[in-house]
């Protein structure tokens, strides 16, 4: 081809656009004679009356519509798409909206903790119960107020810099509406209040004479109720994962989904009881090897049984959901692999880089490499069968059965020139059997009654429906193949090159074999788990900041206790290991529960997911061991700060501290 000029675009958002005079682009994308559709202008009617004129000289099949629907029709399908990854995204923030509730609840149980003295005195001059629950709650709303003006700037700033970087010069100006104003400050208060609620219904219940003691603490609740409320939540949620893993319902999902909800919730619920055992285990080797420090670090975390939990929680929540996430991934690459075995028994595969198909001649070449003993072109079409658009596997039957290791349920293969196969699940949604006719609309606008000779076990290969080669020839202008399965004389082991040879000239084709497919298919279901760990890494990051908020509002709390430390020998570095030491316990307690939980709900989904294809269940070991040392890593990081502050205690004054 010869460049004869350089054009705009008109901002198709970084989409490439090569233009042909209209006999070459018939040549190469169509047939000569034939368009894809026909753009009108009028100097007269409107464009209704001018769509009334053209719609009743057109041929059966065809459609005129107006500008103003194809634009909306455009409007449309972008609204959905972008509609779609909306919730996708809003999924993910109210995980961490959720993450951060329990940081909230914490954060203003410990506050509202060192404020008894002070809160008993206000009672003492005449403050009543709902005052001092008004108080907590309203700096709550100022807390919210001001969270969410930050969030609000920081999500603005942050989608300008996505527009910049993904729309390049193709970028408009930010749509800054009312919307995710309103949302912000609505949801940012409203889960600030409702978390530092049920502090503020406690801080209210401190009686005047605490002013007086010494020994100031807020009244503390059974946990009776606690464990009572969380038995029940996780015995729910346990029940009807069990239910959706039996069947209980046509979306299994559903059911495993609500259920992981529960359990979710009842867990944290029981978290307090569960930590004290765990904790116990997983702070002993620092007990015996790291003396003092060690002890007084696992101590430290056993003292307070709720705020331990509350802290680990958050980071349970995160952990929990990444290791589904990895653990549906890994079954998914299992399944996959397991998938290909079973099915591709052909030795080669050639398949387009991308989705324009090949060239006709491709299989020709192929069959001409030596040691190849068979090629055959098959493509892939769509068309309206029974009035639904669907699309469909056309070729030599013979071939693309014995190359995908076709199970044929009843009926033959033999298509003829009207005869197409279906896999059991789309016989069974459309009640066809062998022998069913039905209408298929080709894109050239022509109906075939097209007869089902045979029903298949599902084949990921060849999709759901195979139609007869030469129904497709008849009705496709420009056929395109979309792959050429081969068959090599040694296997395809040194064909494989042979082949690529012969397509030096085809740099938008691939020749695969069996290990090939299982890395492109293992490189996609990678790429996805990576998207959806990176989103849930913003809630353990957030879950990190929680840990440091606890320990650094723990070494407030516990300034004199420190001091009293220092005076009788301790000096700053055992001060900090010790802190140091504690929030490595909490961390890795949060994260041993969430993967636990994480493998237990990644099972499950992949057994409710199971007639879906994923059929086989994988645990990835080695990355969830990775994330019990990154997680004994966070506690590390997490206690930097607030070991630095313990250690840089002043000791007299921390002793005189009230």
């Amino acid at each position: 081809m010869r460049l004869v000029g350089v054009f705009d675009a008109g901002g198709m958002m970084g989409a490439t656009i090569t233009a042909f005079d209209t006999p070459t682009a018939q040549r190469l994308l169509g047939r000569p004679g034939y368009f894809s559709d026909i753009q009108l202008s009028s100097a007269g009617p409107s464009e209704t009356e001018l769509r009334d004129r053209v719609a009743r000289v057109l041929p059966a099949g065809y459609e005129a519509i107006t500008g103003t629907q194809l634009r909306e029709d455009a409007k449309s399908d972008v609204a959905a798409f972008m509609g779609f990854f909306r919730t996708f995204l809003l999924v993910f923030a109210l995980i961490s909206i959720f993450v951060g509730a329990f940081i909230i609840f914490n954060t203003f149980s410990m506050l509202v903790a060192q404020r008894t003295r002070e809160l008993a005195l206000l009672r003492a001059i005449g403050a009543a119960r709902p005052q001092i629950t008004r108080a907590v709650v309203g700096e709550a709303v100022a807390v919210g107020a001001v969270g969410s003006t930050l969030g609000l700037a920081a999500g603005a700033g942050l989608a300008a810099l996505l527009n910049a970087q993904f729309m390049g010069e193709d970028r408009g100006g930010l749509v800054f509406t009312a919307t995710p104003v309103i949302w912000s400050y609505a949801v940012g208060i409203l889960v600030t209040v409702v978390s530092a609620y049920f502090p503020a219904r406690r801080a209210a219940k401190v009686p005047p004479v605490a002013a007086m003691r010494d020994d100031v603490a807020l009244p503390q609740r059974s946990l009776r109720v606690r464990v009572a409320l969380g038995s029940l939540l996780t015995a729910a949620g346990a029940a009807l994962i069990g239910l959706g893993l039996a069947g209980g319902g046509g979306r299994p999902v559903i059911p495993v989904g609500v259920g992981a909800l529960l359990v979710f919730l009842g867990v944290a619920m029981l978290a307090p009881v569960i930590s004290v055992p765990v904790v116990r285990v997983l702070g002993a080797p620092f007990a015996r090897l790291m003396g003092a420090p060690g002890r007084l670090a696992r101590q430290n975390a056993l003292r307070n049984p709720r705020r331990t939990a509350a802290t680990a929680a958050a980071l349970m929540i995160g952990l929990a959901l990444i290791t589904a996430v990895n653990v549906l991934g890994a079954s998914m690459r299992t399944s996959v692999d397991a998938q290909i075995d079973r099915q591709f028994a052909a030795d080669l595969v050639v398949a387009p880089t991308g989705a324009g198909g090949m060239g006709t001649e491709v299989a020709g070449k192929v069959a001409a490499a030596p040691g190849v003993t068979a090629a055959t072109a098959y493509y892939l079409g769509q068309a309206k069968f029974d009035g639904k658009r669907a699309y469909y596997v056309a070729g030599d039957v013979a071939a693309l059965a014995r190359g995908s290791n076709l199970k044929v349920v009843s009926g033959g293969t033999a298509l003829g020139r009207d005869g197409m196969l279906v896999d059991e699940d789309t016989a069974d949604g459309n009640k066809w059997t062998v022998g069913s006719v039905v209408p298929v609309q080709f894109p050239d606008g022509k109906v075939e009654r097209l007869r089902v000779v045979g029903v298949y076990a599902e084949n990921a290969l060849l999709g759901a429906r195979v139609v007869a080669q030469q129904a497709y020839l008849a009705h496709t202008p420009r056929p395109r193949v979309q792959g050429v399965v081969v068959e090599a004389a040694d296997g395809g082991a040194a064909v494989k090159q042979a082949v690529e040879r012969a397509l030096a000239d085809y740099p938008n084709v691939k020749v695969q074999d069996r290990t090939a497919l299982k890395d492109q298919a293992a490189e996609q279901v990678d790429g996805f788990v990576t998207f959806l760990t990176i989103l849930l890494v913003m809630s353990v990051i957030i879950a990190a900041v929680g840990v440091v908020n606890t320990l650094a509002l723990s070494v407030i709390e516990r300034t004199r206790e420190i001091g009293l430390l220092r005076a009788i020998g301790t000096d700053r570095r055992q001060l900090r290991r010790m802190i140091r030491l504690e929030s490595i316990v909490i961390a890795v307690f949060g994260a041993v529960l969430g993967i636990a939980i994480g493998v237990v709900f990644g099972a499950a989904l992949q057994q409710a997911l199971e007639s879906q294809g994923l059929t086989e269940l994988s645990i990835p070991a080695g990355t969830l061991a990775v994330y019990l040392v990154v997680a004994a890593v966070i506690g590390v990081v997490a206690a930097v700060w607030p070991a630095w502050r313990a250690g840089r205690m002043d000791v007299l004054k921390a002793i005189s501290t009230e």
